[in-house]
Parts: structure tokens; sequence; C-alpha cells
């Protein structure tokens, strides 16, 4: 189920994203600065089925630019651990060997979000909604820390949440977000090509998840009327 996954999930990203038609209104404030908290998880070498395995912890701080009650524009800086263990995979490598990592993973990316409801509260005449369903994809690039050796990789986020507006400024949500890291020494560098078989930079194996619960603040509070004196 995780490899059907990881290859619809882009494109059921970038067909909703462009394909789901959005009228513009406007949100009362422009930013939103959050943090979250949650669990990682690790697709790779040392764990090719079960996400949730090995599961770490994951903390993360964002800041959100509010385009309107659709779209936002959003940075994630976040934290986390992952660890694998090839015994448990049961593929068998050359001269039996097996191989356990764990590492401390920095993550920062941008984001675009899409609100599949015109998300917002207090204004009933827009039709605003106090819960969404939502979409997020982004580019990113990675630090990962493990076995002593340090290493960097361009990623690609895509998820998908749920926002709940509690009051007017602040704001619940839940995320999954499945990433794909170019690179294949986000598990360290005993963890490449196991078997001894050369690939291409984007065709390795290495992703990590991240399941959050966070909480948002909204400002920068909108002028809806402007008065121009002469």
């Amino acid at each position: 189920m995780i490899t059907r996954l990881r290859h619809i999930l882009p494109l059921v990203l970038l067909v909703l994203a462009t394909a789901l038609p959005a009228r513009s209104q406007t949100a009362p404030y422009k930013f939103d600065l959050g943090a979250q908290l949650g669990t990682s998880g690790y697709i790779g070498e040392a764990n090719s089925t079960n996400i949730m395995k090995h599961p770490g912890f994951d903390g993360e701080l964002s800041f959100r630019y509010i385009a309107d009650v659709r779209w936002s524009f959003r940075g994630v800086f976040s934290v986390f651990g992952l660890s694998g263990d090839t015994s448990e995979t049961g593929n068998i490598l050359p001269d039996g060997k097996q191989y356990s990592f764990t590492s401390t993973v920095y993550d920062l990316g941008g984001r675009v979000e899409f609100n599949f409801l015109p998300y917002g509260i207090g204004e009933t005449y827009k039709r605003l909604r106090r819960v969404t369903p939502y979409i997020t994809l982004g580019v990113g690039v990675c630090m990962s820390s493990s076995g002593g050796e340090m290493s960097f990789a361009p990623t690609l986020p895509m998820g998908l949440g749920v926002k709940f507006k509690m009051s007017e400024r602040w704001n619940l949500a839940a995320e999954f977000t499945m990433t794909k890291a170019f690179g294949d020494k986000v598990d360290g560098s005993s963890l490449t090509d196991l078997n001894g078989i050369k690939t291409a930079f984007y065709r390795n194996t290495d992703w990590y998840s991240r399941l959050t619960i966070g909480i948002s603040y909204e400002f920068g509070k909108r002028c809806e009327t402007c008065h121009y004196v002469e």
C-alpha cells in the first residue's frame, strides 16, 4: 500500500491543485505562526513496508502567508528522528550482512496549501467553514546526521490534513506528510547501494513521513475598507 501511495499521491495532489476551482475571498489576517508535534516514519533500504516500524519524534515550526480563504503559502522547519534495521526486512544482503541506523534530520521547505472549503469564521455571508480538509505540495531541502556523517538532499513534501478554527485567530490542524528525498544518505552512508547496484540519485528509495498535530495563531489584520483623503 505504501508503494502505491508513493506513486499515486504526487499525481493526485497535482491534479486536485490545478483542477479544483477556487473563488477568491479575502481572509481577515495575512499571516499565521504555528508549532506542531508528532511522529516520523521512514521507508528505505532498512524498511520497505511498514512506515511506522520505528516511529520517531517530530517537532516543527511554521510560518504561513494567507493569500485568501482557499490558498496559502507556508514555510516549515522540522527536526525529527529516523531509524531502521535491515534484519527486520527479510531481504538477504550480500555476504549476509546486516545494517541498522539512527539519524537526526533537519528539514526546511516551502509549500502551497489548498483548502477544499472556504476556511474562516464569523462571516456567514461568505459561507465560511470552521473545518476544512486541505492538500499541500512543496519543495525543500534536508540535512541528516547519522553515524557522525552529515548529508544534504533536496526534497519533495506532499500531504493532506484537516484544519479547525477554534476562534477568529486560533487554529488546530492534523497533517500527514510524505516526503521524497532526492539523495540516498538520509539513512546513513552505510545503507547506500546495499546490493552493489548503482542507480541515479532520483531513483533512490529514501522517503520519510510526518504525522503531526499543531496549533497556530493568525496576525496582520487586513484593511477591509480603505478611506483616502485628498
